[in-house]
C-alpha cells in the first residue's frame, strides 16, 4: 500500500503558518485544531515543518518569551518530503531512521497532503487485522 491510500482515508488539508507568525499563535493552533505539526509556507514554498515538540523544547530553553518569537525561529529547516507512491514501509523507515514524526506528501512539485506517524501505524494495523481474519477464516473453511 502507499501513502496515496491513506491520503484518501485521512484527506488532504493541511495546516500552515507563515514564517513570521508567532509561535504563540502556533500553540494555540496545535491546541485549537489538534495537531501536531504545521507547515511553515510562504508564497506556496515550504520553508520549514514547527511541531509539538519544537515547542515545548523551545519552552524549556527560552522560557514563555519564546511564544512572542517567529515560528521561524523554532522550525525544522531541513524537511523531508515523500509522494504519493511511496509505500508505507519505505516511509516508516525513512521516520524512524531521521527520529521524526510528520512528512509533507509533494506530488509533481505540489503539496498534496501531510501524514504523521500515527497514520502510518493505523493503516499497519488495520492491514494486521485484515490478514488475521483472512487467516481464520481461511482455517475455519479447510
Amino acid at each position: 500500500m502507499n501513502i496515496d491510500a491513506i491520503l484518501k482515508i485521512k484527506g488532504r488539508d493541511v495546516i500552515s503558518v507563515m514564517p513570521e507568525e508567532l509561535v504563540g499563535t502556533a500553540a494555540e493552533i496545535f491546541g485549537k485544531k489538534k495537531v501536531g505539526s504545521l507547515l511553515v509556507m510562504d508564497e506556496g514554498h515550504v520553508e520549514g515543518i514547527v511541531t509539538e515538540r519544537d515547542l515545548v523544547w523551545a519552552l524549556g530553553r527560552e522560557g514563555s518569551a519564546i511564544l512572542k518569537a517567529p515560528v521561524s525561529k523554532i522550525m525544522t529547516t531541513k524537511v523531508m518530503f515523500c509522494s504519493g507512491s511511496d509505500r508505507i514501509d519505505h516511509v516508516m523507515k525513512m521516520m524512524t531512521n531521521s527520529r521524526f514524526r510528520h512528512v509533507p506528501v509533494m506530488d509533481e512539485g505540489q503539496l498534496v497532503g501531510l501524514i504523521s506517524i500515527g497514520d502510518l501505524v493505523q493503516q499497519r494495523l488495520a492491514e494486521a487485522e485484515l490478514e488475521a481474519n483472512s487467516m481464520r477464516s481461511y482455517i475455519a473453511t479447510g
